[in-house]
């Protein structure tokens, strides 16, 4: 058994490290607990990758959480899922607040807009890191790409996607289409049992609509922060698929539909997040930020924001426990079914494709400031491309794909670009 101590130490050093979006994080998580101390093995590790990825919601944090429960129990789960949280809350309310305060500063839009260009090419590279890891067949080829051509062309909604891509998995292994491993034998204290189930939801689940539910008979259904905590609470049930998937119906959902933020300032929360420790995911806080600000009622909008951007961080993060303490034992115990096995990976499998989505969506805001629309494709206009916006986005991509010098880096050196050109 490991000791707290110990694990409290690893999951500090994992969330300093926890920079560079989900692949990265995912990535900096095997390195401490499979490679460097063994753990967990790869197999379980990979189980419970597939798993988290099938959760809806941002998978390194719930993966986190999930071998940190592996580990310590409820209290190392806990410990992992809410340290690999905490440093971003705090880094990225810092950079809300000088966006709005200094927002208008030529320096501070330049970095900004270098922030922007440098996002476009990390999510690229994200989408070959995961499409590298998860597509190891033709089968798994096709599911990608048809939660690709069903989300980007066809706006179909995640959870239909996400749960074809499983079926499909399942159908698979019971037809001999696909093969997978045998699984380990499990052991006895993971296994679930009724009364457990029943004692998580009775914690969990208050935690979590408990605040929403007053929210609405307290501010009314109307109020921004009302609003939020509906919405929010709303993603964490309904955006499957990890991380991306969630900014994919996240962005399109506060731009489109709420008119919260523009794209443009999507994607300058979603450079701040990346820039900061912690999942991607925290660019929701940004979200809230900005939606209460400008919607303050009778708050200071400083205030406001700063409420708004933690309301949205509870609501999005405390059902993520909830997920990993009432699936994990299940999930444990049934690391011997191969139709669970084969669905799982069916669904990081379809992972790829929701990415890819997203990837093309942002391609096409950064990069052109007019589109219009055909079925659910916003087409770009070309004659609105932005030639500098092009032109970093390019010396990003030989930065991170030619020069391999990281994410932060290339961030840094765009952002630094972006300042120059601004202040010249």
């Amino acid at each position: 058994m490991v000791e707290q101590r110990e694990a409290t130490q690893v999951w500090l050093r994992v969330a300093a490290l926890s920079f560079g979006g989900p692949a990265g994080q995912i990535a900096t998580i095997h390195r401490e607990v499979v490679e460097q101390r063994g753990w967990v093995s790869e197999a379980r590790f990979l189980h419970a990758l597939n798993f988290c990825m099938l959760l809806p919601g941002p998978e390194a944090q719930q993966l986190a959480t999930y071998l940190g429960w592996l580990i310590g129990g409820t209290r190392g789960g806990l410990i992992a899922g809410g340290l690999f949280v905490l440093p971003g809350v705090i880094a990225l309310m810092a950079l809300s607040w000088l966006s709005v305060l200094a927002g208008d500063l030529a320096a501070v839009r330049g970095l900004f807009a270098g922030l922007q260009a440098a996002v476009l090419v990390i999510v690229i590279e994200a989408l070959l890191k995961v499409a590298k890891r998860a597509l190891k067949s033709r089968f798994a080829d096709a599911v990608a790409a048809v939660a690709f051509l069903a989300l980007f062309v066809f706006a179909l909604p995640f959870p239909l996607v996400i749960g074809t891509a499983a079926l499909a998995g399942f159908l698979a292994e019971r037809l001999g289409a696909v093969q997978v491993a045998t699984p380990e034998v499990i052991e006895d204290a993971t296994r679930p049992s009724l009364s457990r189930a029943l004692r998580v939801i009775a914690v969990w689940l208050p935690l979590w609509l408990g605040p929403m539910i007053l929210l609405q008979l307290w501010l009314g259904p109307d109020n921004v922060f009302a609003t939020l905590s509906r919405f929010f609470s709303q993603v964490a049930v309904v955006t499957f698929g990890g991380a991306y998937s969630v900014l994919a119906y996240v962005a399109q959902a506060v731009v489109e539909r709420f008119h919260w933020l523009t794209a443009a300032d999507m994607l300058t929360g979603l450079g701040m997040a990346e820039t900061t420790p912690g999942p991607l995911i925290m660019v929701v806080q940004h979200v809230g930020f900005l939606a209460a600000y400008r919607s303050p009622g009778e708050l200071p909008p400083l205030l406001a924001g700063t409420l708004g951007g933690l309301l949205v961080t509870y609501v999005t993060f405390i059902p993520c426990f909830l997920w990993v303490f009432l699936g994990a034992p299940f999930v444990e115990a049934l690391r011997g079914v191969r139709w669970l096995s084969a669905a799982l990976g069916a669904v990081t499998a379809s992972v790829v494709g929701v990415i890819g989505s997203l990837a093309l969506w942002f391609a096409t805001h950064t990069l052109f400031s007019a589109t219009t629309k055909f079925l659910a494709i916003d087409v770009p206009v070309l004659a609105s491309l932005d030639v500098f916006v092009a032109a970093l986005s390019a010396i990003a991509a030989l930065l991170l794909f030619r020069l391999h010098i990281g994410a932060n880096k290339t961030l840094a050196v765009c952002a630094l670009i972006g300042v120059i050109r601004a202040v010249l």
